[in-house]
């Protein structure tokens, strides 16, 4: 049955509009409920339970938590209707194992708003029991007592009425008459005269003699071992927190047949109190303990910390030896289930549309349309609070009298901001909005970051709900998407609220706390550099800072030759997508260079040259933005431009001029100038790279052996500087150049090249590494060509030239091993139509040697280290050494 929601039933004055209070799936949790339920009903109908064994660890509670909003009031409300009335169970969710007489459920809403004090909560239990049609004698005694002491001269039925108890139930008026037969058995029972009341006024010590004495008389009340005690016991508000034992073992009196299990939901548990004050909490946790043949379902906001040792003393029952299933299971951290601690998630896409399509509707029809019902999805990270707010705002929008459109929904809700500091204390509130700056924090950045010197408020935080573990990143916490970016962008109406100057204190002190991060960072971690840097950037450019540290972090992440991508989020202000500042050219620079792996090198060049012509970045940072436009360019074949652009970081000496300077030695080599290049390599060092340059002017000496040894040195050189980057590209040309000599060790070489490239994003290395394959496959595997040409496609996608004359030389390498003339002759003419240019022409020349044919005059010459004879020689050694393993391999 749809239960009318009344607050938007009464937005609109449109009577055709059906307003229901939607529900959407929860299963995973009734599913929890009903497992629950049924390993407790196991477990008290067992022979040996004992209800009034007080020292039995306990499990006979089950908490969902989650932030504001998340629909915890809205599943408690909806798991006591499907345990009352089977109709009332969601069609999604599946029978309970036990009979519906079974359970008894009764569900208390313990906000402020609701006015609940411990009595009513006592009282609303007995209330509830009332539908079993019994007396309850040992527990309606105390009451009786507690309630003559306290209320004088107040009837219980009146105040029942009073407070609107009365009405929770049909059975709920039975509860005076009950607890008058309890006094008048017991009145008759040791021949008191006078009313009833005065079996529990000056007839009080005679029934506690009696109980003590074990009398005939009272022998039913007899076997309830603390009634005489609790009787005897000051009858006020402590003592009152201990009558539910007497509740529990009166319900153990009952036989099988009349008996039901108490399910006492109790719902917005977060309002007891705060985590300093816990005086309601300490009688609430008391009803639990003493009435361990109750099941109790609590919602709230937090979890429940009971199982601590850290609480001891201001609770009765704590740590993992009382309560075994609250203990945080670190099995479960990532599933959000702590035991029977269970996190809340958020809706799932299509949980989230069919609540919008079901909250308002007409004739049938969702009245929210499909494209808002999707903006209002995405924008809600799965917060139902956030599809409720958004449902207010199209009624609103509609009164305005306009059909609402997609636009409209590009919205922040201060109510979001206001429904998560409620309960925080104003500590934690202040390290929320701090640590709302960041993407991902731990405690001591958090700490850092609201500058502050303890860790206590930042440690609170990560216990609340909204507070999410990022398990695999460098920190662990992060704040609810939804949240954090209502805090960061809603307008905030708490009385603390922070000023423009207090956000620009708090992004600054983010940002130092991430040099340090950074530079105390003594493993060189490449996380921890690349989320630094992530956050760093963020900061900067919403903010404004000067990039400081951001330069020495993006240096070094270029330099580690990794490139995993920086996702960067947009900025705050997206009004115009030009460059605007010193970070936005430092963000566009950095995702330029990372993204060239899987974008077209003309798409680099082009974003690179837009970032240099902004002038924005600082001069120490223009040489960075310049490499990378050369190497650019010299992949797309733009050889003089590339040149001049190697030439300008050359000439400023900064930090790259050593990679500039091999720069130069490339473009040496690839115009055929192997001397020069060879001569270069001698004055570049490890930061030049001077072996793997060397390795590149040997292989197509076709002198393999020298060129393996270089690469080798590279790689042993990379390893001992620990750039993981370089050691997978060099890794991939030793696989290359191995492959033309020796397939059966190229084997090896490529398996620890892909090993070495798979965590990286090298998209030029891989290339390379999938040609070697084909030279190692070179006359063995007829289908080395059909493999040649899906690689080409690849190639051509990604505007490096180069990888296409090489593929193409590798085709050429593979019909000279077979003597395929004709195959031959039209590979070396697609391969000089790849290099009319000039730049690797000498690979024509090497296919020439390949199959042992004469040059043709107008075929451009190289400068070959030895000369073109013997690196003719040596090219058509390799050929006929690798027939030689063919007719072997036959």
């Amino acid at each position: 049955m749809a239960v009318r929601d009344l607050r938007t039933l009464f937005s609109s004055n449109d009577r055709s509009i059906s307003a229901d209070e939607a529900f959407t799936n929860r299963q995973a949790q009734w599913q929890a409920v009903t497992a629950g339920l049924t390993e407790h009903i196991r477990h008290v109908t067992r022979a040996d339970f004992d209800v009034e064994d007080l020292e039995a660890p306990r499990r006979n509670v089950l908490v969902f938590h989650g932030v504001g909003g998340i629909g915890k009031s809205m599943l408690s409300r909806k798991i006591e209707a499907s345990l009352a009335r089977g109709e009332h169970r969601p069609a999604q969710w599946e029978s309970p194992s036990h009979r519906e007489e079974q359970t008894l459920p009764v569900r208390i809403d313990l906000a402020r708003a609701a006015g609940v004090d411990f009595e009513r909560v006592i009282l609303t239990i007995r209330l509830a029991v009332t539908a079993l049609g019994r007396p309850m004698p040992a527990f309606d005694l105390a009451l009786r007592r507690y309630w003559e002491h306290n209320h004088p001269g107040e009837p219980i039925e009146d105040y029942l009425r009073r407070g609107g108890l009365l009405s929770r139930s049909s059975a709920a008026a039975a509860l005076p008459q009950q607890m008058q037969s309890a006094l008048s058995d017991v009145a008759q029972a040791l021949l008191l005269p006078g009313t009833v009341g005065s079996a529990l006024g000056h007839g009080a010590g005679a029934l506690i003699k009696a109980l003590r004495e074990r009398r005939q008389s009272v022998r039913a009340l007899a076997g309830c071992s603390r009634l005489a005690d609790l009787l005897e016991a000051e009858p006020d508000l402590e003592a009152l927190s201990f009558y539910p034992h007497l509740l529990s073992w009166d319900l153990a009196q009952l036989p099988a047949d009349k008996s039901a299990l108490p399910v006492i939901l109790l719902d917005t548990f977060e309002d007891t109190g705060d985590r300093t004050h816990r005086d309601l909490e300490r009688l609430l946790q008391r009803i639990v303990w003493l009435m361990p043949n109750a099941f109790f379902v609590v919602t709230g906001r937090n979890r429940l910390q009971w199982a601590e040792t850290s609480l001891a003393g201001q609770l009765d029952w704590t740590g993992p030896n009382a309560w075994p299933s609250l203990v945080p299971d670190t099995a479960h951290a990532r599933s959000g289930v702590s035991g029977r601690q269970i996190l809340i998630g958020d809706f799932s896409p299509e949980d989230c549309d069919d609540y919008l399509a079901r909250r308002l509707s007409r004739d049938g029809q969702p009245l929210i349309a499909e494209p808002v019902r999707r903006i209002i999805t995405e924008r809600s990270h799965g917060l139902p609070l956030f599809l409720d707010l958004s449902v207010m705002r199209y009624l609103e929008l509609r009164r305005g009298g306009r059909q609402p459109q997609v636009t409209d929904f590009d919205h922040d809700f201060p109510a979001l901001i206001a429904r998560t500091l409620s309960d925080l204390t104003a500590e934690e509130r202040h390290v929320l909005r701090s640590v709302s700056l960041l993407s991902a924090f731990s405690v001591p950045l958090a700490s850092q970051v609201a500058g502050m010197d303890h860790d206590a408020p930042a440690l609170r935080l990560t216990e609340r709900p909204f507070i999410r573990d990022s398990p695999s990143g460098v920190w662990p916490f992060h704040v609810h998407d939804l949240i954090r970016a209502a805090i960061r962008n809603a307008e905030d109406g708490a009385d603390d609220r922070w000023s423009e100057q207090d956000w620009q204190r708090a992004a600054q002190r983010a940002f130092r706390a991430l040099e340090s991060q950074w530079r105390q960072d003594q493993r060189r971690d490449r996380t921890v550099l690349v989320g630094c840097l992530q956050q760093g950037l963020f900061l900067a450019r919403d903010f404004h800072l000067d990039l400081g540290w951001l330069a020495d972090a993006a240096f070094q992440y270029a330099g580690d030759s990794i490139w995993e991508p920086l996702a960067l989020p947009a900025a705050d202000d997206t009004s115009s997508s030009a460059l605007q500042t010193a970070a936005d050219a430092l963000v566009e620079t950095l995702s330029a260079i990372a993204r060239r792996q899987h974008e077209h090198r003309e798409r680099t060049a082009n974003r690179l040259s837009a970032v240099l012509a902004s002038e924005l970045l600082p001069d120490g940072l223009v040489e960075l933005a310049t490499y990378y436009l050369a190497k650019a360019q010299r992949d797309l074949g733009l050889t003089d431009d590339s040149r001049r652009s190697m030439q300008r970081v050359v000439s400023t000496g900064g930090r790259l001029a050593s990679a500039a300077l091999r720069g130069l030695a490339h473009l040496s080599r690839l115009s055929g100038d192997f001397p020069a290049a060879v001569e270069a390599a001698g004055r570049l060092g490890w930061e030049g790279r001077h072996h793997r340059v060397l390795g590149d002017v040997w292989w197509v000496q076709g002198d393999t052996e020298r060129a393996t040894a270089a690469y080798l040195a590279a790689r042993s050189e990379a390893e001992e500087h620990g750039v993981v980057g370089e050691t997978a590209m060099v890794q991939a040309h030793l696989a290359f150049a191995v492959s033309f000599a020796d397939p059966l060790r190229a084997d090896d070489e490529l398996d620890l090249a892909d090993r070495l490239l798979s965590h990286l994003s090298l998209r030029s290395s891989e290339m390379t590494a999938r040609i070697a394959t084909l030279v190692r496959d070179a006359g063995f595997a007829g289908d080395v060509p059909d493999r040649a040409a899906v690689l080409l496609a690849e190639i051509s996608g990604s505007g490096i030239s180069y990888a296409a004359a090489k593929l193409q030389l590798a085709l050429c390498f593979h019909h000279a091993v077979l003597d395929a003339q004709d195959d031959l002759t039209t590979a070396i003419a697609r391969l000089r139509e790849l290099t009319q240019s000039g730049d690797y022409a000498y690979y024509v020349e090497i296919a020439y040697y390949l199959a042992d044919l004469p040059l043709p005059e107008d075929t451009a010459r190289a400068r070959w280290i030895d000369g073109e004879q013997r690196t003719r020689e040596r090219w058509r050694d390799i050929v006929m050494t690798r027939r030689d393993h063919l007719s072997t391999a036959r």
